[in-house]
């Protein structure tokens, strides 16, 4: 009689877990899924590594990416028709995650272009605005910026000072924007004021007298990145370039979930060049006679910038299913973006004190995407701000 005692698991016939991806997410991907995350990878790998350093310690954004993002179809990807891929939310979860394994300058720059430019257009501009700026924007022709932060408000955006007054048919704008990605590289300004009728988006096209864009400069994050302040005085805006569909904080609000949902995978990304890059080192690296990956408390520490890894991968995943199914709640986005950035800014600085002093010198990933994650978890809602939306959740009660 034939044994019905399980096969005994050996070394050999164990299938070996993939250190950047132990739950193996990768299988629950669709085919066209693995495709879009090859074909990013792969971009990043040989278009965006090799001169992210440069970019980074120079202080510059890489303009010739663009045109090649374009053509990978990463701009407005979730949207359907006017030139743009049509893609689902994994999809563009995973355009993120590689991008920023790269640099979250890149990824910034595509998120702003994607969820916080294209998408409000595409939700609540009419039909004219659409088809002049979303085939031009998808192609990288046109770029745009999303003007809603404000020197004073910060998290509190109904502290809004920026205002619009009717004159005419015209709308007249007065007011400033801060921290602004992509402002000096715009051609049209998504911006947000207050009105008599409640807060409104408008397109304000760069070229309008009346409109800056001022640099910030001196920065010690998303040095890869353009951050710019936005100035309006007495910018004089068509009705043509009022968005229609929408009145109140709602707007505004709406994009910022967007864009956070490609932030919880961004930062994985980040992440995983971080312990990339330290479980190299500890193997190579030889202290009092054996590798330090051979080390109880280093292999501790591995292990728990794995398990964090793991958590986020699960909660993006989800989270993206859940969005393609129409079921995505604001308050779900606020746990994974807070227990992402968390997580991969935490990764970030222990990979930066395992590589020693080298941890301080770019040659490694660590230093930089440290310094980047300490922007990606303060914008688009600080972490105290979402820890208060899932505490009004819990509670009923807005502690804000």
């Amino acid at each position: 009689m034939a044994s019905t005692a399980p096969a005994k698991t050996t070394a050999a016939s164990r299938k070996s877990l993939n250190p950047l991806d132990l739950f193996d997410v990768r299988s629950e991907l669709t085919e066209e899924e693995c495709l879009v995350q090859d074909t990013v990878a792969r971009f990043v790998d040989e278009k965006v590594l090799p001169g992210i350093r440069d970019a980074f310690e120079k202080h510059y954004f890489s303009r010739d990416l663009i045109p090649q993002v374009a053509e990978l179809g990463l701009l407005g990807s979730s949207i359907d028709g006017y030139d743009c891929a049509g893609l689902n939310s994994i999809c563009y979860g995973l355009i993120c995650q590689e991008l920023e394994r790269g640099d979250s300058g890149l990824r910034s720059f595509v998120s702003v272009q994607s969820s916080l430019v294209m998408y409000p257009i595409h939700a609540y501009g009419s039909e004219e605005q659409k088809q002049r700026w979303l085939p031009a924007m998808a192609r990288g022709e046109a770029i745009g910026c999303f003007g809603l932060t404000e020197p004073q408000g910060g998290s509190d955006p109904g502290n809004m000072k920026t205002h619009a007054k009717k004159d005419g048919s015209d709308w007249v704008i007065n007011g400033s924007k801060m921290w602004i990605t992509n402002g000096n590289l715009a051609h049209a300004a998504v911006v947000w004021a207050n009105t008599d009728e409640g807060v409104r988006g408008f397109i304000v096209e760069t070229d309008t007298p009346g409109f800056k864009a001022q640099e910030i400069e001196n920065k010690f994050s998303l040095r890869a990145s353009v951050t710019s302040a936005l100035f309006f005085d007495n910018v004089r805006v068509p009705k043509e370039n009022v968005l229609p569909g929408v009145v109140g904080l709602k707007g505004p609000l709406s994009c910022l979930t967007q864009a956070r949902y490609g932030i919880t995978w961004g930062v994985i990304g980040a992440a995983q060049a971080c312990l990339s890059e330290v479980l190299n080192y500890t193997q190579d690296r030889i202290l009092f006679g054996k590798p330090l990956s051979h080390n109880q408390a280093m292999q501790q520490r591995l292990a728990d910038m794995a398990r964090r890894i793991t958590t986020a991968q699960l909660l993006s995943l989800q989270l993206g299913r859940l969005k393609d199914r129409g079921e995505l709640s604001p308050t779900q986005v606020s746990v994974a973006k807070w227990n992402n950035c968390r997580a991969a800014l935490d990764i970030a600085r222990d990979a930066r004190d395992i590589l020693g002093g080298s941890g301080i010198s770019a040659e490694y990933v660590p230093i930089r995407h440290m310094l980047n994650l300490e922007s990606v978890i303060t914008y688009e809602g600080t972490e105290t701000v979402h820890q208060l939306v899932v505490g009004k959740e819990l509670t009923g009660v807005n502690a804000f």
